[in-house]
């Protein structure tokens, strides 16, 4: 193991620097701007960067210049890893959520060495740890990020690092996109088989959502409720990512909370493009919170087949949610009234096996993506002990 010497984070990087006069672009001048969800927090890059004129930017964001390193500051983005190198950036100079914190390497560090030493998952813990602020609005203060220590090998050293970091990143985006293009697998045999949703070429039935289905909304739990003992709650979080603990109460309720492996549940309420869908629960049997409905459908449909009729018509429900910019709902009148496309069921049957397989093939690609993220954690842990 090599020891290096460390320094404060505050030391190694400039955190949060101000534009000078001289570095502002002209009103007009389109500029590079980055907001949260451009961030893929998978891979860690810019991956859906917008262009605005300066203008339009100049007051109430974050700036930002060519090879400054994006942390979120708040949660859940934090922990679900937004950080990125902000590269490509026109002119040069950049502007982004004010959820960002940034971070400009000194002469001492590569950008690169900063941007995988956040990407620890240590460090995002230690970072959580240091959370203020009340809950659903906690953020990682500045001053965390001003005294946490960094270890700083010599600039050599750093370089030998980061391109094996690269090299073992790269086989994860790798992974990733060959598992995106998997996920458009399930839309793309939806329209194959069955057409436009809204234009109905192949002329099926139609039916409104409300005919359907009957749609029973979870139990409104309270932080009171919650003990260490009973059924789980299957929360919005739970159904986005199997691995969120989850809470627990022993409190008795009526049979139509219960939630059962094999329920559809369709999620109505949270922040757009992480929140709202329809699944097929297969975790362990429990009582549904709030902003989740359990549907249960009449006879001439399939399952699987309801699932994807509400999940590729999902851009359209959002845009009729409510409420404001980071948390939204669609109310229960609107689902009723959405019209569904009604084949016949021995062709929705169809649908669904082809989808079983899809998802044998998303199971083993998860596998291996679990394989590649252990091997690059350890890398990370690696890498940071001088180990590597």
């Amino acid at each position: 193991m090599k020891r290096w010497p460390t320094r404060p984070l505050g030391q190694a990087c400039i955190i949060n620097p101000k534009l000078v006069e001289s570095e502002l672009p002209s009103p007009f001048a389109e500029v590079t701007f980055i907001p949260m969800a451009a961030i893929d927090e998978i891979c860690g890059i810019i991956a859906r960067p917008e262009i605005r004129q300066y203008r339009q930017v100049a007051k109430g964001y974050t700036s930002f210049k060519e090879n400054d390193v994006l942390f979120a500051k708040i949660t859940p983005c934090m922990e679900n890893g937004k950080s990125a190198i902000a590269r490509g950036i026109l002119g040069g100079v950049g502007f982004g959520s004010t959820e960002f914190h940034v971070l400009r390497p000194t002469t001492c560090v590569l950008p690169d060495w900063i941007f995988y030493f956040i990407r620890q998952p240590s460090f995002r813990s230690a970072a959580k740890a240091n959370f203020t602020g009340s809950a659903g609005q906690q953020r990682v203060p500045t001053d965390f990020l001003i005294t946490a220590p960094i270890p700083v090998p010599p600039l050599s050293e750093q370089e030998r690092i980061v391109k094996l970091l690269d090299e073992a990143d790269e086989l994860r985006k790798l992974r990733a996109q060959a598992d995106r293009r998997t996920a458009a697998l399930i839309p793309a045999l939806f329209h194959q088989m069955f057409g436009n949703p809204v234009r109905n070429p192949y002329g099926w039935n139609k039916s409104t959502l409300g005919e359907l289905c009957e749609l029973v909304n979870g139990a409104p739990f309270k932080p009171s409720d919650w003990d260490g003992s009973g059924l789980p709650i299957v929360r919005i979080q739970n159904l986005n990512d199997s691995s969120k603990p989850f809470n627990y109460t022993s409190k008795m309720l009526a049979e139509k909370f219960r939630v059962r492996s094999g329920d559809i549940l369709l999620s109505w309420s949270g922040t757009p493009g992480t929140s709202f869908g329809c699944f097929r629960w297969n975790g362990p049997d429990g009582w549904l919170n709030q902003h989740i409905f359990n549907v249960k459908l009449q006879p001439n449909l399939d399952g699987e087949f309801f699932i994807q009729s509400v999940n590729v018509r999902l851009g359209e429900l959002i845009a009729r949610a409510h409420g404001g910019v980071g948390l939204q709902h669609v109310t229960k009148g609107t689902l009723n009234a959405v019209t569904l496309l009604v084949p016949p069921l021995p062709l929705q049957t169809q649908f669904a096996q082809r989808v079983a397989e899809i998802r044998e093939m998303e199971a083993a690609q998860a596998a291996s993506r679990q394989r590649l993220e252990n091997l690059f954690q350890s890398l990370l842990h690696r890498a940071f002990n001088g180990d590597l």
